[in-house]
């Protein structure tokens, strides 16, 4: 499929909530998208967890399923928006008892568990700063960011506290408290540690949320550095009108809707649209403990009747090497729409949820730093496979270069690559590095924030990532996107995965190297490379396509599902590889 390809979008007896996308661009005001949230009692202000949990406790939804968990064993709990409060009010007190205050804070090392979206909701309702992490984390990525974030409370569980935790301590002397979430069976805590079930039961179920500007800080998100450490990005409680109001147009969330968001909450989707937008527009969220299991996944689309579901596309590629006809077992009716983030979706794996589910994928496009999904593909409109989408209402992208005196010149021609640049200013856009200023500053000029993507738009508004502006390949003068490659790659039927960086040429001055992983069924071989290499070229011409494949069991992936081509580019050069804690294996 090329990338002229239109998927038509169907259209469904439930009406999209953005089916004009001109007149709702024409139309939209982040203010008026702020009077669809409710605003804490006595205009005191706005907090994330009041929009997502108090309101609908206190209101028609009370005893509405707002989350339901599904367990690793086979054990299912629901929660209500009342009960959601209540448990969350508890948890509020308990930092309230312990002396933790506004604007310190709370970290939180765990997997998909219930104790995770209650300790989130209750430190923001303290007005603490949530910091979520990756329970795969290793030991010294964990120092970091908590030494980075200063951090005054852990919650983690007892197994990952012995194992990555305990012998930081020394290390991290902002930390006065651990919370730990004990097994059933084994209730014993750790010297230096306390008891969080113990602590909640001992706590008041009343909690009134104090006055809250919507520029105090709320969340702390840390993404890798291209070199060096993590920085930690800082957003404040005015971003839940950006996660709630994308939800309802990008996400086309509707009221009678089941959410599956498959993100880990230590990612910024898995909390932006984890937890926090199903949650505002009043939905059912499902979560899920396991890991990935293709034959799981399918079964839990089926068995909870989801009808919109969010994941990434490695997650996609992995169903997809396992084959549409295990989705044929299962009745996947409910399932209305189908969205991914975290890396640009190939054009391949777009057609393929045409022809698996009989609706294509959704891409859209956001960062950790905007906190919320800036430009996606929507229900009602035609998705062009390889695509980002067209902004959301209430954002203005831009195509730029900067000018040899430093100012930024809007460029106006289609399919032209340049920088890709957001109009600053929308309520989930981060507000600063951690204790990085300088850093921070960095990242806007002209009145626009700079991404570091490059991409271009086509001549009907359209979105197309092309790479990284370190990742973009200059060879012979010709500028190659490595996404475009791996897309291509990624059409033959022996290739699950492939990776795309520049490798220096003294001629080229860069040539097109591709590492490559392989579909199960498929070795390898010198004569499946030329044919690789040959299917390449065909397809691509002798410019752009790759001069060199390598062969690797598996590349190298954040947990967010981003191949690392920086880790594979400086393994081929013989550099330092940088911060690699996010890697899947890290």
């Amino acid at each position: 499929m090329g990338w002229e390809t239109i998927i038509k979008s169907l259209r469904d007896p439930i009406v999209p909530n953005l089916l004009d996308y001109t007149q709702a661009q024409a139309a939209f005001s982040w203010k008026q998208a702020r009077r669809e949230l409710e605003g804490l009692p006595c205009g005191a202000g706005i907090n994330i967890a009041h929009e997502a949990v108090d309101r609908h406790a206190t209101g028609p939804l009370r005893n509405h399923l707002a989350m339901r968990w599904l367990g690793k064993s086979g054990r299912i709990e629901n929660y209500t928006f009342a009960e959601l409060q209540t448990l969350t009010n508890r948890f509020a007190n308990v930092l309230r008892s312990l002396d933790v205050a506004k604007g310190d804070r709370v970290y939180v090392l765990a997997g998909r568990i219930p104790e995770l979206y209650v300790t989130a909701f209750g430190t923001l309702k303290n007005r603490s700063v949530l910091c979520p992490l990756f329970s795969a984390f290793g030991p010294e990525p964990i120092r970091a960011r908590m030494a980075l974030g200063q951090a005054k409370v852990l919650i983690t569980t007892e197994s990952l506290y012995q194992r990555k935790v305990s012998k930081l301590r020394p290390a991290l002397p902002s930390l006065k408290h651990v919370l730990l979430i004990g097994d059933e069976e084994q209730r014993t805590c750790a010297p230096g540690t306390m008891d969080l079930h113990r602590l909640m039961e001992d706590a008041s179920k009343q909690f009134t949320i104090e006055p809250t500007d919507p520029e105090d800080v709320a969340l702390l998100h840390f993404t890798s550095g291209t070199t060096g450490t993590p920085k930690g990005a800082v957003h404040v409680h005015e971003a839940v009108v950006a996660h709630h109001i994308t939800g309802k147009l990008a996400l086309d969330f509707h009221s009678n809707d089941i959410f599956w968001c498959t993100a880990d909450p230590g990612w910024v989707t898995g909390t932006s649209y984890g937890i926090i937008a199903p949650l505002t527009n009043g939905i059912t969220s499902i979560v899920d403990e396991g890991e990935f299991d293709a034959e799981r996944w399918y079964a839990i689309l089926q068995d909870q009747k989801v009808s919109v579901w969010y994941t990434a596309p490695t997650a996609i590629r992995m169903m997809m090497k396992v084959g549409a006809q295990l989705a044929h077992k299962y009745h996947l009716s409910a399932l209305r729409f189908l969205a991914s983030v975290g890396e640009p979706l190939n054009p391949e794996a777009v057609v393929w949820g045409q022809e698996t589910f009989g609706r294509p994928f959704h891409d859209n496009w956001w960062q950790t730093e905007t906190g919320g999904i800036m430009i996606a593909n929507y229900a009602a409109m035609d998705v062009r496979p390889g695509s980002m989408g067209r902004p959301v209402p209430g954002i203005e992208a831009a195509i730029v270069r900067k000018t040899e005196e430093g100012k930024v010149e809007i460029i106006e021609q289609p399919d032209t690559q340049g920088e890709l640049a957001l109009r600053a200013g929308w309520p989930s856009m981060f507000r600063n590095y951690w204790n990085e200023p300088e850093r921070y500053k960095k990242c806007f000029a002209g009145g626009f924030y700079l991404t570091g993507d490059i991409a271009k738009r086509d001549k009907d508004g359209y979105f197309w990532f092309v790479g990284r502006k370190d990742d973009v390949i200059k060879s012979s003068g010709h500028l190659i996107g490595p996404f475009e490659v791996e897309s291509t790659l990624m059409e033959h039927q022996a290739v699950a995965e492939a990776g795309v960086i520049g490798k220096p040429d003294p001629v080229a001055m860069e040539v097109v190297k591709a590492f490559v992983s392989l579909k199960d069924g498929y070795t390898v071989s010198e004569a499946l490379r030329r044919e690789l290499l040959a299917f390449a070229r065909v397809r691509l011409g002798p410019v752009v396509a790759p001069k060199e494949i390598e062969f690797r069991p598996k590349l190298p992936r954040t947990r967010s599902g981003k191949i690392m081509r920086r880790l594979l580019k400086a393994e081929e050069l013989g550099l330092p590889t940088g911060d690699t804690s996010t890697l899947e294996d890290g």
